[in-house]
């Protein structure tokens, strides 16, 4: 199949925002848009996501914490919900 030049005029940040973003997604510019537009026909509509899904540091912070409570065999486990909300108020006391 012959392929044709398709020129947009787009503004010069988002241009390289999204440059940035498709390297790191693997893509060029021609490969990202290509995708989005065969996508398109194929639904008949705008068609998908494709995000990083990079963790904020607080979220970073909070999986890391998880992990190491996990491995630690001094941390307290509950079996419900309620046996932990009844530890949290004891605690109060």
């Amino acid at each position: 199949m012959s392929t044709k030049n398709v020129t947009i005029r787009m503004d010069e940040e988002l241009k390289e925002a999204s440059e940035k973003l498709f390297e790191a997604l693997g893509f060029n510019m021609t490969t990202a848009i290509t995708a989005f537009v065969k996508q398109a026909v194929r639904e008949q509509r705008i068609p998908f996501e494709i995000s990083l899904n990079t963790p904020n540091m607080q979220t970073v912070q909070a999986i890391l914490e998880s992990e190491r409570l996990l491995k630690d065999s001094a941390a307290k486990r509950f079996s419900s919900m309620e046996d932990l909300i009844k530890d949290l108020e004891d605690d109060e006391i």
